[in-house]
């Protein structure tokens, strides 16, 4: 009942079947370039993520690795999104779902979440449409392999209701919001998450009604999400502050935007 049933733009059946279990040259040790470029991140130096991936990207074709070459596409996607580079972006979402396509990967958990990937990156450069039957897709295969309350759900309802949103379906975006924080307050540590999606549903409603009562009361259990003491101050948090710093100033919240602010660059100074 949670899903709808839009027609798919690609054949799924071409992203189902055996996945190619032969080995090949492991050129890339992906875990450690994740490892690396979290560390990127974390101290701040966004600028240098993009090359650094795109080498490894490179060596991984070069060495037939294929694998990594998915793995890499896939970071590559969220990194595409932070630099805003649409064409770079695009590029990445079709080369990641020809090789899921290739490999027969898509009924996978961790295809799937490439795929969740490129259908968020359909959505940040304003093909929502294209993105909804990719993310139904993914819903699916992580229906059929996880527990309902895995937190991988968490980030696909959120993204699923961010396409939503912008095809003006708020009924269906709300929905998904809803879902996702049921999912992420079950969580140890559920603030930074929490916030995002709080964050997102105050733009749900301000979008149509600026005047909404529903914003402040978001946008307050944002800042309570925010504040909450066992947060580690950490990149993560960094980052989330950065997503949600620009609906604190678009609702006027400027002293509540201004402490975020600094509390973000006090982050990044110390790491």
């Amino acid at each position: 009942m949670d899903y709808k049933e839009p027609c798919c733009i690609f054949d799924a059946s071409q992203y189902t079947g055996t996945p190619d279990a032969e080995p090949c040259p492991q050129a890339v040790d992906v875990p450690a370039a994740v490892r690396a470029l979290d560390a990127l991140y974390n101290a701040g130096r966004e600028d240098e993520a993009e090359g650094f991936l795109e080498d490894l990207l490179q060596k991984a074709r070069a060495a037939g690795d294929w694998r990594a070459e998915l793995s890499l596409l896939s970071e590559l996607l969220g990194q595409y999104r932070r630099s805003m580079h649409e064409d770079k972006g695009l590029r990445a979402v079709s080369d990641a779902l020809a090789l899921i396509r290739a490999h027969r990967m898509g009924q996978t958990v961790s295809a799937a979440t490439v795929m969740l990937n490129a259908a968020t990156t359909l959505k940040c450069f304003g093909r929502a449409e294209e993105s909804i039957p990719i993310f139904t897709h993914a819903a699916r295969v992580y229906a059929d392999h996880l527990d309902p309350g895995d937190y991988r759900f968490a980030g696909l309802y959120n993204n699923m209701a961010l396409s939503y949103d912008d095809l003006d379906d708020v009924e269906a975006a709300e929905r998904y919001f809803r879902l996702a924080l049921k999912i992420i307050e079950k969580t140890e540590r559920p603030g930074n998450d929490c916030a995002v999606t709080w964050c997102n549903l105050a733009e749900l409603y301000g979008k149509r009604d600026a005047d909404d009562p529903r914003v402040e009361q978001c946008l307050d259990r944002a800042w309570e999400c925010l504040t909450d003491p066992s947060l580690p101050l950490d990149g993560y948090h960094a980052f989330t502050l950065s997503k949600c710093i620009p609906t604190f100033d678009h609702y006027g919240y400027f002293l509540y935007a201004k402490r975020l602010r600094e509390r973000m660059a006090s982050i990044h100074a110390r790491t």
